[in-house]
């Protein structure tokens, strides 16, 4: 098993659970895909495209379990970064959590497992 990760606002994953899939964030439904991070990219990501917002769950999904509609393509400095193709069904989801901010504004991450 391979994990990969999204940072999503509490209320979306909350909309996630009521229908049984996340369909994305705004920012996924532009770009045609939704967005995840490798744990080594994910503390980048927090800092970069969620700075100071509270209210975020950190969500760890199986990458094994999303098949062919997930592509590595290349992103920030040609690091390939997990994009899928596709809601992203609950049963692939590990785990669930809050990702807190700390006194100086930065996210609190929990230990990630690649």
């Amino acid at each position: 098993m391979a994990a990969i990760y999204k940072i999503c606002s509490r209320s979306l994953w909350a909309d996630a659970q009521r229908i049984g899939a996340f369909k994305g964030s705004p920012v996924d439904l532009t770009d045609g895909f939704i967005h995840f991070s490798t744990a080594a990219q994910v503390a980048e990501t927090a800092a970069k495209h969620f700075a100071g917002q509270e209210n975020l769950v950190l969500v760890a999904v199986d990458s094994e379990k999303l098949g062919p509609h997930l592509k590595w393509e290349a992103s920030r400095g040609g690091a390939l970064f997990p994009h899928l193709y596709g809601d992203l069904d609950l049963s692939a989801v590990l785990s669930v959590g809050p990702l807190p901010l700390g006194g100086d504004g930065r996210h609190r991450l929990p230990p990630l497992a690649d």
